[in-house]
Formats: structure tokens, sequence, C-alpha cells
């Protein structure tokens, strides 16, 4: 559309605020961003988020799936490296999706629903989907939440650091 070219539009002046490391790379400039990617989580960030645990992955010696959801808890990218078990795909998701929607690392969940705890049972909540275990992360940009990172195919404390480190690449 030679009009779309043509026009400045509100969220074009929105994003030249936005942080600009991951720039949204909009190839349908007149749909704008939604406010995740307004917010720096686009998919330069997922992409670099997902890069810095499979590196992780790598020095450690694990194949991990890797997710990254938006605000929405809509999927922005994923990937699974070669050789990563086929439950992974799922958990990985699910660990993002729960860090998103608790607003907390999931690995902080363990403690709250075990029997006698005051959240037992919590983890049935969200159709299957909640996670209690470690490798979710929540994404904050300038303390707003705008999406979460899971990671699923090691130990525990192996798919924390790989998403720790994915928040890092992030910043």
């Amino acid at each position: 559309m030679a009009w779309a070219t043509t026009r400045t539009y509100e969220w074009e002046t929105a994003m030249a605020d936005a942080p600009d490391r991951f720039p949204l790379d909009n190839v349908d400039s007149w749909r704008g961003p939604t406010a995740s990617q307004a917010a720096g989580l686009t998919l330069g960030a997922a992409k670099a988020m997902m890069k810095a645990a499979m590196a992780e992955g790598r020095r450690i010696g694990v194949a991990f799936s890797v997710a990254v959801v938006d605000q929405g808890g809509q999927l922005v990218a994923f990937e699974r490296m070669d050789g990563a078990d086929l439950v992974t795909i799922g958990l990985a998701q699910d660990k993002a999706w729960t860090a998103l929607m608790n607003r907390m690392p999931t690995r902080d969940l363990a403690p709250l629903v075990q029997p006698g705890a005051e959240f037992y049972g919590y983890e049935s909540i969200g159709r299957g989907r909640t996670i209690v275990f470690a490798g979710g992360m929540p994404l904050l940009r300038d303390n707003v939440l705008v999406g979460g990172v899971g990671v699923s195919g090691g130990s525990v404390a192996e798919d924390q650091a790989a998403a720790d480190a994915a928040v890092a690449a992030f910043g």
C-alpha cells in the first residue's frame, strides 16, 4: 500500500522512545507494534534470549527447548536444540506462561504448593499449564511485565541457569 509509507503513525513515535537494542522488524508498517514489542520484546530480543539459553546448554552439555511469550501469553519465538526431549517443547512454553501469569520465577512456586502450604494444589489450575519448578522467568522492562521465558531440558538447576542467561540477554 503506497499510502502506508507516506503517513506517520502514532506508534512510530512511541517506538522511537522504546529500547532500540532489539528494534522492531516491522515489514508491515501499517499495523504497528504490540505493547510487548513497544516495550522491547521484539522477535530480535526473543532470538537473543534463545541464543543465550542455548549457549548455556552447549556450555554445560544439555539440549534445551526455549520459549518466549509476550504479555498476553502468546508465543513470540521457540527453538528446540537437536537432542532435546519432546516433552521439553510443552514444558518450556508452559514455564514461560506460568512465569508471566504469576509475575514470578517458576522456581519460587514450588515451596508454595507443597502439602500443608498455603497454595497446595495451585499447580492444578491453568488448564494443566501451571509449572511449579525452575526454568521459567518473567520478563520485565522498566518494572513492567512484558512477557516470559521458559527453558526445559536439564535438571531444575540447569534449566534455571539457562533461563537466567536468557533474562540477562534481554537486559
